[in-house]
């Protein structure tokens, strides 16, 4: 198995094709998930995704008339995914390593557990705030931000462990991070939005997967402002085919991300479900061909863990 950046280089040039998946819903059957990576795996994607979802809380009402708070994971098994992946398909998996949700001292276990799987890849995010806390609030001695989850990533690259003196293992993660061409919601402006991810970079960050987006442009300017930064890492465009109606309005609120005026008119011309999934699929394949001239490492597509409009997608580009 191979680093994320070493797939890039010896690539030499070549745009690679890359996806992101979910891990089934706690009691679903994986072998829908299977299917999905089975019907893309002819576009020889050398890594795949794989998310983790932070825990979610449920109150119940006591017997004395107080509410409990109840921790639930509704996509647990992110590792055991990733191992069954690498496993079943001999790919490389990159699964998410969150700051939301874990101390410190979880993510060293998590990061130990993955290294004893042989897997080399991480993709650092901070993560969401829990829904119902409305804003991100890190765990009692878990890290806060990204740049500090990469610095823990780095540390034990280097044999530095939480507590233990002596002469430890040293890991050997490729370690990725996220990055918002349309600027992160929470950023106070896109200068500062750049110098975190610059942080990042510094920290020891080695390639970059941006947020999806619409609008080719968006992405072109965000990398000559990464330059123009001193951050040269490999910036990987993330893809997501618009599959209904209701994405125009659903998308720019929870990406915070603008919407082309020509997909909108596609769009509301289209009359039917499957009349506007094809305007997606057709605009993310004029996307797609676009950024593969431009010479990008990879086209890496969300695919919600369902394969039939990437497949349709990277069949016209690959």
């Amino acid at each position: 198995m191979a680093k994320i950046i070493d797939h890039i280089r010896k690539a030499s040039g070549k745009t690679l094709f890359s996806f992101e998946i979910l891990p089934p819903l706690k009691g679903q059957n994986i072998d829908n998930l299977f299917s999905a990576i089975e019907d893309l795996m002819p576009f020889d994607p050398p890594f795949i995704d794989v998310t983790y979802h932070r825990e979610e809380f449920i109150t119940k009402p006591t017997a004395n008339g107080g509410v409990e708070k109840i921790v639930r994971y509704k996509r647990p098994g992110t590792v055991a995914l990733c191992a069954a992946i690498m496993h079943r398909f001999k790919v490389d998996t990159v699964p998410h390593i969150l700051c939301g949700g874990f101390t410190k001292e979880d993510t060293e276990n998590a990061l130990v557990e993955l290294d004893f799987l042989g897997i080399d890849n991480v993709l650092a995010l901070r993560g969401d705030p829990v829904k119902a806390e409305g804003s991100f609030r890190a765990e009692p001695n878990g890290n806060r931000y990204a740049s500090e989850l990469v610095c823990q990533i780095r540390d034990l690259n280097q044999g530095q462990y939480l507590h233990e003196e002596l002469a430890m293992k040293k890991t050997d993660f490729c370690i990725g991070v996220a990055a918002y061409p349309e600027v992160h919601m929470e950023a106070l402006s896109s200068e500062k939005d750049l110098e975190y991810l610059k942080n990042k970079v510094d920290m020891g960050a080695e390639y970059i997967v941006t947020q999806m987006f619409f609008d080719n442009e968006k992405y072109f300017q965000f990398v000559e402002k990464c330059k123009k930064a001193g951050i040269n890492v490999p910036i990987i465009p993330g893809l997501k085919p618009l599959v209904t109606k209701k994405h125009l309005e659903v998308l720019p609120k929870i990406f915070h991300l603008e919407m082309p005026q020509d997909l909108i008119k596609e769009v509301n011309r289209a009359t039917t479900d499957q009349a506007v999934a094809q305007v997606g699929i057709d605009w993310c394949v004029f996307q797609s061909r676009e950024l593969k001239k431009a010479g990008v490492p990879v086209l890496h597509y969300y695919t919600m863990s369902k394969s039939p409009a990437v497949k349709e997608i990277a069949s016209k580009v690959f």
